[in-house]
């Protein structure tokens, strides 16, 4: 369907090299996109755009520290020279450091709200010139359950993403006038990298994911394909300021 083609965009997904990031990246790819992948580990990358290019996609690897604001703002203006133009960004460079906030240190805190919300910001900042001489673009932030409930452990964590789907709304009136669409996705228990680490650190944190999610399993990485694809497309022209979970319905059960 030409409303989910995405032929002659130009995406950058940051963290595109592997769990979430991955998964969106490849629906972007199926679609017709270009994709940058915006990430530290070189070696990942390449494994990452192996997979990409055998589904036919053109993609390309740009190094990044989204802690760094400067960091993001040269990789966003490389992309833009590099491959000619910038439609899409998904922001999905994300950490956690789980400790209860009674011996959460400064530095860890703010390491975490580095990642997750001024990284999202200063690439989200870097990326509006590019789309507004575009006449429009697409933007896709990573937020969480912890932005919606809470978890002691996860103090930082949770700030941090409750924060990038304010700034989600934020960013979406301001610039909706420049036909630019800025959504969240909220990520429910997916089987990541960081989540099987996340299991080896909290006892019964498995069990109670199962017990609670309606459909009984933990999510995928490949099932971020399409809502990515959508948020990403002219299908979602009149969508901005969202903040959609896939989840398996873990929000919504009682």
């Amino acid at each position: 369907m030409k409303l989910f083609d995405l032929t002659g965009k130009v995406a950058v997904v940051t963290g595109g090299n592997g769990g979430i990031g991955l998964g969106m990246a490849t629906g972007l790819a199926e679609a017709g996109a270009t994709i940058a992948v915006a990430a530290q580990n070189a070696a990942k990358a390449e494994r990452a755009m192996a997979e990409l290019k055998a589904l036919g996609a053109k993609a390309a690897f740009f190094p990044v520290d989204v802690s760094k604001e400067a960091n993001c703002r040269a990789m966003i203006a490389a992309v833009a020279e590099t491959l000619g133009r910038l439609d899409i960004l998904v922001n999905c460079a994300g950490m956690a450091i789980r400790k209860r906030p009674e011996v959460l240190k400064d530095e860890e805190w703010q390491r975490v709200l580095d990642v997750n919300l001024t990284g999202t910001f200063a690439c989200c900042q870097a990326a509006y010139p590019h789309m507004k001489r575009a006449g429009g673009g697409k933007i896709i932030n990573i937020g969480s359950m912890l932005s919606i409930f809470g978890a002691a452990p996860n103090a930082a964590y949770a700030a941090s993403k409750g924060a990038v789907v304010q700034l989600t709304k934020s960013l979406a009136v301001a610039w909706a006038a420049d036909n630019i669409q800025v959504n969240a996705i909220l990520p429910g228990w997916i089987d990541t990298e960081l989540t099987v680490a996340a299991r080896q650190q909290i006892e019964g944190l498995n069990e109670r994911v199962l017990a609670r999610t309606p459909a009984g399993r933990w999510g995928r990485p490949e099932e971020f394909a399409g809502i990515a694809a959508f948020l990403a497309s002219p299908a979602s022209e009149f969508v901005t300021g969202t903040a959609i979970p896939v989840d398996g319905g873990f929000s919504v059960a009682v």
